[in-house]
């Protein structure tokens, strides 16, 4: 979904896009926020992120919050003089994401004489902890089996797979792709929770055989 928003001034010359409005994202790792802007013919001052909105904005890269873990990548605008207006690009990445960067992100321009815009509401992040969760299904193979299946709790870009781990094994015990599922031995004594490949350290909530069937 694509959001637009129309000039603050007025001024139809001005806009902002985001290709994303929602983006969900895992603590301790890296994210982009993309974003398409259009402005009069003019020199561009300065463009940057920022996410207050009681006061003047503060660009990321002066809050000391995000000091050493934002990155923007904007590239050189495209000016078309008949029309007298260019557009451009520019990404946020924010790394080492904590759970305070849970925040709406946005995009500020300001030109030469004196114009400025800035693009709300933006794009709401946010970081989670357990963005997976195991779902018993009600459809068990046999009596002594159930069948697990692990879900997202929020759309994360880029994690098409998953991976079950049991306190038993203490190790990962299937690699499944995103709605496969894993059948488990309601006998055990084990619990069984998932995670994003990769991300091991950031577990979903375990569940054993004494759990809620979904």
């Amino acid at each position: 979904m694509c959001w637009f928003f129309t000039a603050l001034q007025g001024n139809d010359d001005w806009a902002v896009t985001y290709p994303s409005s929602n983006i969900c994202a895992l603590r301790g790792s890296t994210v982009e926020i993309h974003c398409n802007y259009e402005y009069p013919y003019y020199t561009v001052e300065k463009e940057f992120w920022f996410t207050n909105i009681d006061n003047e904005p503060v660009d990321l890269k002066d809050d000391t919050d995000y000091t050493g873990r934002v990155e923007y990548h904007c590239g050189d605008p495209s000016c078309n003089w008949f029309y007298s207006s260019c557009t451009g690009t520019c990404t946020l990445r924010i790394k080492d994401l904590r759970q305070s960067d849970s925040a709406d992100y946005k995009f500020k321009i300001t030109t030469d004489n004196g114009g400025a815009y800035s693009g709300v509401p933006g794009v709401k992040l946010s970081v989670t902890d357990h963005w997976m969760e195991v779902i018993i299904l009600p459809r068990p193979t046999s009596q002594n089996w159930l069948e697990l299946e692990c879900h997202r709790m929020c759309h994360l870009t880029g994690y098409r797979t998953y991976s079950m781990y049991s306190n038993w094994y203490r190790n990962e015990i299937q690699q499944r792709r995103q709605g496969s599922s894993y059948r488990f031995d309601i006998n055990s004594e084990y619990r069984v929770s998932c995670a994003a490949t990769g991300f091991k350290h950031l577990p979903s909530p375990s569940v054993c055989k004494n759990s809620t069937v979904h």
